[in-house]
């Protein structure tokens, strides 16, 4: 006997992407997936490429990601795809000393972060 799968989180007309421990700022990587939450897969795609934030390369490829699971996985039309979610999580911190003028020492903290995107397939109803 084997186990029961588990049944999925997502929708039928979902398909999803996860990025993890990204060494951003959660609060910089929110700055970036707030510009492509609820825009077309494509025009997200477009926005990302042009860019001028150093994460949006890693977002780009996380949401490329998410337009193959879709159409590759389930079977979704490229073309219908919207960006339903984006979003970020925090991550691990990693903690650092700087030494400082007479004998003191500062702390660095460098954090990462995780990011979550979920992308759906409209109805043709919402197309026209």
């Amino acid at each position: 006997m084997s186990k029961q799968p588990t049944p999925r989180r997502e929708a039928d007309n979902e398909a999803k992407a996860v990025l993890r421990a990204v060494r951003v700022s959660p609060r910089k990587l929110d700055l970036v997936a707030a510009t492509i939450r609820g825009k077309k897969a494509s025009q997200a795609v477009n926005e990302l490429t042009f860019s001028k934030k150093r994460i949006a390369i890693d977002v780009k490829k996380a949401l490329n990601s998410a337009i193959a699971n879709a159409e590759n996985n389930h079977n979704l039309d490229v073309d219908r795809l919207i960006v339903a979610e984006a979003s970020v999580g925090k991550g691990l911190v990693m903690k650092r000393f700087q030494t400082r003028g007479r004998g003191r020492s500062a702390g660095i903290i460098k954090p990462f972060a995780h990011l979550t995107i979920v992308v759906r397939e409209r109805a043709e109803a919402e197309d026209k």
